[in-house]
């Protein structure tokens, strides 16, 4: 019996200090996020700029995600939360928060290469995650708010980061040089690229995957802005058709939802009609 209790004890002990480091690792990172706002480098408007460098504006899409993350943390108090967070996700999201913190602190000091390194490792683990989550059946609302939204959000828009590390870390400078030929071709098939990552997105389920193909919407339209004509018209305009293109991708998602929706609607609607017929009240 001793042994019984003893390992209860030690699985107790074990989802305690992993809920305490999910929870430390949320509001490190947040930390350092809002950091670098409200630091005096003044990160978002003095780094490189690339042809592939979105709005400023853009960014503030991480308190979305962090505040979610937050709630997922709360979450993993709950019965349903310990089983998808504690359980089958484990030690990926304290995992997911240093590789995140790594990737923040090489962008803050401009060391582009370092931060494509990590931010590749902390997509692939988001990936992980993103998949654990998609594995499992969503039961609630509470499932779908602080399970599938923010790793999706996660997922899709780390995937963009990823792009813009890879030219701040070997492209050129937009302020200082001209977009060449090689540039032009990068930043064609980088789009590309990412129109078929939102195209897998929208047809991985029958609802899709919409905060995912809206995090790859809300990027590129951000480089639409942040890349005027004036700098480079190739640029620009093919931002600008891949950004209009992209919103195909999230109507598909959103007449899934409608679908999915209306089938269920239906479902419980025959469910009440065969009750009636067998004489159910």
């Amino acid at each position: 019996m001793r042994l019984f209790g003893g390992g209860n004890q030690n699985a107790w002990t074990y989802h305690l200090v992993l809920k305490v480091a999910n929870i430390i690792g949320a509001i490190f990172v947040m930390g350092g996020n809002v950091y670098t706002v409200i630091s005096p480098w003044d990160v978002y408007y003095s780094g490189k700029e690339t042809y592939f460098t979105p709005a400023s504006w853009s960014f503030f899409i991480w308190p979305l995600i962090h505040m979610l993350i937050l709630g997922t943390c709360i979450y993993q108090f709950s019965g349903r939360g310990k089983e998808v967070i504690i359980e089958r996700i484990g030690w990926k999201l304290p995992l997911l928060d240093f590789l995140n913190a790594m990737y923040i602190y090489s962008w803050t000091i401009q060391e582009y290469r370092y931060g494509l390194v990590f931010i590749i490792f902390a997509v692939s683990v988001v990936a992980q995650i993103y998949n654990e989550v998609k594995e499992t059946q969503l039961r609630n609302f509470c499932d779908e708010v602080f399970l599938h939204l923010p790793f999706s959000l996660y997922h899709g828009w780390t995937i963009c980061l990823v792009f813009m590390s890879a030219f701040e870390a070997f492209g050129v400078n937009a302020l200082t040089e001209p977009a060449d030929v090689w540039t032009k071709v990068a930043v064609f098939g980088s789009l590309a690229l990412l129109q078929v990552v939102d195209f897998s997105y929208a047809y991985s389920a029958i609802e899709g995957d919409l905060p995912a193909c809206l995090a790859i919407t809300w990027y590129l339209f951000a480089v639409v802005v942040q890349q005027s004509p004036e700098r480079s018209s190739f640029v620009h305009y093919s931002t600008l058709g891949f950004a209009i293109f992209s919103l195909c991708w999230v109507m598909r998602c959103l007449i899934g939802l409608e679908l999915k929706y209306r089938g269920r609607r239906n479902r419980l609607g025959f469910g009440e009609e065969t009750s009636r017929l067998l004489g159910g009240h």
